[in-house]
Formats: C-alpha cells, structure tokens, sequence
C-alpha cells in the first residue's frame, strides 16, 4: 500500500508534468513568432531576463529543498507553488497566441519525448529512486529554453526536407499556370495596405488571388498556393516580408513574378540587417529577379528607393513629396473628415480620385496600386469606382468614430519611424477635441531606437494634447522626446499595461476628442 510520502512524490511529479507541458507550449509559441530560427529566438531570449529569470528561479529553490529535505511537508510546499504557478501560465493571455500548426506538433513531440528519455535516465541513474522524475522534470522546466533549442536542431533537416516537398509541390501548380500574371510587392513598409488595395482595383478586370493576412514567408506563401490558387485566376499578388539578406529572392524563386512593387526602403528590422544598405539590398531583390519583360513600380519618396539604379527592366518611379525623377506625382491633395480627394499625374494620364483613406502613407500606397493597374490594362472608370470603394485595412491608420463622438485612429501594427510620423500629421489636423496618443513606441530598430523612439517623442509632443506611453521597453527615450519640447506634464500619462492606458483613456476623453493607437508591441516585447 502507498504511503504518504509516495502518494506525494507522485503527485508532485503529476504537477511538475503538467506545469513543463505548459512551459513548452510557451516556449514553442516564442519560436514560432521568432520563425523557427535558433538564432532569433536566442536574440529574443538574452534580451527577455522575464523568460529565464522570474518563476523558474522558484523552481530551482523547490529542486534544491526536494533534494535536501526529502519530507512530506516540503513536496506539499513544492506541490502548492507549483500548482501556482500552472494557474498563473493558464490565466495569461498572449497578443499573438501559439497556433498549433502541424510543425508546432513535431516539435512539441519532440520536446516530450526528450523530456521523458531524461527522466528514464535519471530515474535509472538515480538507483530507480522513485523521486528523481519528478526533480528531473522540475530541472527541465528550469531549462526548458535549452530543449527547445535543442528540439528545434533535432528536427531540422526534417522540416527542411517537408518544406521541400511542399515547395515542389508549389512550383509545380505555378508551372501549370504560365499565363498567370505574378505580382511581387515588398517594403520595409506600406506592403500588406498596397497589396489589398490593388487587390480591390483589380477585381474589377480580373479574378485575383492574393497571400492573406501577413503571408508574407516562403512557406506562407507555399501554403497559399498549394490551398487556395484555382485554375481560373488571372493574377496573383505576393506580399513579401522578409527581416534578413535573401529572404525575398527566396520567394522570387518559388513564384518568379513578373512585376515588382517597392513600398518602401526605411529603417525597419535593423536588429537583423544592421544596416539600411542591407535592407535596400534585401528589398531590390524583387527587382532582381524579374524577367526581361516585366517592370518595377517604385516609391521615390525613400531615398534607398531612389538612389537606386534599375537597368534589367522597364522602372515606374511615384512620388508624393520627392517628385523630381517620378514619371507619376500626387496633386492637389485634399483632406475632410470623409476621406481624401486627389490627382495621380504622370506618363500623360491624370485621374481624379475620392477615397475613404486618409494619410500621405495611404495615398502613397494608393499610387502604387494604380499605376500597377494601369499598366495591367484596368479602365480608368474602373480605377476610380474602385477606389472610392476601398475600405481602409485593420490596424493600419483605420479611423473609427464611436458613437460618442471620438474618433479612434487605430495605427497598431508595426510602427516605423516614417509611419508613425505619418500617424501623427493625421492626428495634428483633428482639432474638434483633444488629440490623445497611445503608444508602446517602435521596435526593431537595432542601435538606433533610442534615437527614433526620443524623436518620436518630440513628434508626440508637437502634435498631441495627451500622450500615454505604455510599458517599460522605450519608455525613457518616448517620454524625454516628449519632455525636450517642453509638453505640458499634466497631459503626461505613463502606464505599465495597455489594460492600464485604457483605464487612463476612459479619466480623460470627452466627445470630440481623437484618439491614436500607435503601435502594439507582440508578446516578444515586454
């Protein structure tokens, strides 16, 4: 019959088993939103001391009193904070939560079966000591990190031979549709709104596919073809993301399209590319990459867009500011509470159009796809029918107006330094009530956040009457841009959680106020 001591050494182990599977299924998440490379997701760990650092050194204290004081009160003790901490894993919300994809179950099972190969060794290293999976599991869930990665290595050429076949497989539908019109799009910015709004243009001449959401990976874009392309469609609109040198040509290798769009060259992912050399090199691979007969579409207004030379196919440069060398500029822009009326003039066209959007960033994104249409044969009627229908994409400078009468400017995803200053002159020019910013600030930048997220303060401070800076991360630079330009300090609201800045909103808005949502920072961020 068991005794007390065993019935809670099991008990325990019972617990530590449950809390480890958890821990995994955290870790997995964090490597899923680090793509799956090693290298990331270790950049992402050491500069996270919250993932290594907080609950686990508990951990550590209940091994060591498991270990040297084996007695029933203690494994009670360590039973409760372990129980604890399961509550506290299970009641925690993610921004982006882990989707349980077919590879996120290969490596998961790989971590369990690695887990209970060293618990099996420990348990027969330890003399077959009924204790020792239990403090073999507690240590796992201390390192669990280091499983992961070596979990994710095990696994390799396997997901590398899987992602083969399935590249293959769409080569080969792509290969039986040679009269398929690619369209690649890229940017450091501006390329998921440019990419819907062409989508919509287009509709109305051809039946069009494109990647959703932020498909915007080899495989995302894989999975795209091999689940949704029909033989029917006309055209194809690739969004391209890419955060290291080679990541878009690996896409131009798999659909090889036939024209380019560049959004944008800015200083965006500079923790992985270092240099904006880097990314202008990176983003011109889609240039690169066309055939003889295909042409570019480029933004001129970014200087890493400008200055570069494209001689292997035909180039159609736009521009809302920097219109020297731009065979199409933006005229006559006009801003109301309804939207935006402008001219796009260039190449002996010019085409009056109304749109809900508003916001030079979206004008310019607008440009993009209409010249692209354009070239493509779409009736200038079309075009404009189109774009007055255009509704603006979530997250993306997306205006909302309550019926309260405030108005919600929801600029949550992925700021940049051009975007945001973007986000702000539209914010600058509603004067009917206070302008309120919410922001986290700009990631991603490498050596230059500091810089960028201090000018980004100032900005705040010139355009806004109210500004809450949300969590630790860019706190110090946000909030002493804002105070270099002398903002009123009452209208100063610094607050540990978006939860927090909503409590704070809610002490503050009036109707006729606006308020911006400038960025949200992934769970990677804290």
């Amino acid at each position: 019959m068991l005794n007390i001591t065993c019935i809670s050494i099991i008990l325990l182990t019972a617990a530590a088993a449950i809390y480890l599977i958890m821990s995994y299924k955290v870790d997995i998440q964090m490597m899923q939103q680090n793509s799956y490379r090693n290298d990331r997701y270790l950049r992402w760990w050491r500069k996270n001391k919250e993932s290594y650092r907080a609950g686990r050194i508990v951990y550590f204290a209940a091994l060591l009193t498991l270990t040297f004081w084996q007695s029933p009160i203690a494994m009670l003790i360590a039973l409760i904070i372990i129980i604890l901490d399961i509550a506290a894993l299970a009641r925690k919300k993610y921004k982006k939560p882990l989707v349980m994809t077919k590879r996120a179950w290969r490596l998961m099972i790989t971590m369990v079966v690695t887990s209970v190969l060293f618990c099996l060794g420990a348990y027969c290293g330890a003399g077959y000591t009924l204790l020792a999976p239990a403090v073999a599991l507690m240590l796992l869930a201390v390192l669990s990190w280091m499983v992961l990665l070596f979990s994710n290595w095990i696994m390799h050429p396997v997901e590398s031979a899987i992602n083969k076949m399935y590249v293959d497989d769409a080569k080969q539908i792509l290969s039986q549709m040679p009269d398929m019109k690619i369209i690649g799009i890229t940017g450091s910015y501006g390329k998921t709104s440019t990419k819907h709004y062409l989508y919509r243009i287009l509709s109305e001449q051809f039946d069009v596919l494109m990647t959703p959401g932020s498909f915007n990976t080899p495989m995302g874009v894989v999975r795209t073809v091999r689940e949704q392309l029909k033989p029917y469609n006309n055209v194809f609109i690739v969004e391209m993301g890419a955060k290291q040198p080679g990541d878009i040509k690996e896409i131009c290798d798999i659909v090889h399209p036939q024209i380019g769009i560049i959004t944008a060259v800015g200083e965006q992912h500079l923790e992985s590319f270092k240099t904006i050399e880097n990314v202008q090199r990176t983003k011109f691979e889609i240039v690169d990459a066309l055939p003889p007969e295909g042409f570019a579409v480029l933004n001129d207004d970014f200087e890493y867009v400008a200055n570069r030379e494209v001689d292997n196919v035909k180039v159609l440069r736009y521009a809302v500011k920097h219109t020297k060398n731009a065979d199409f500029k933006a005229t006559g822009i006009e801003y109301s509470t309804h939207g935006t009326k402008f001219t796009i003039e260039g190449c002996g066209k010019s085409i009056e159009l109304e749109t809900k959007l508003v916001g030079e960033c979206n004008i310019s994104n607008l440009m993009g796809a209409v010249i692209t249409a354009l070239q493509l044969g779409v009736d200038e009627e079309k075009i404009r029918y189109a774009v007055s229908k255009i509704e603006q994409v979530e997250h993306r400078l997306n205006m909302k107006r309550t019926p309260g009468g405030i108005t919600i400017i929801d600029d949550a995803f992925n700021s940049n330094p051009d975007g945001s200053r973007m986000a702000l002159e539209v914010l600058s020019r509603m004067t009917g009530g206070k302008r309120i910013v919410v922001t986290p600030g700009m990631i991603e930048l490498g050596d230059k956040q500091q810089e960028y997220n201090r000018r980004f303060g100032e900005q705040i401070a010139e355009s806004c009457d109210a500004a809450i800076i949300v969590g630790h991360y860019n706190r110090e630079p946000i909030v002493g841009g804002i105070r270099n330009k002398n903002f009123n300090e009452a209208g100063l609201h610094v607050v540990d959680t978006f939860a927090e800045a909503q409590t704070e909103l809610g002490k503050i808005l009036q109707p006729g106020d606006t308020v911006l949502y400038e960025n949200d920072l992934p769970d990677t961020f804290k």
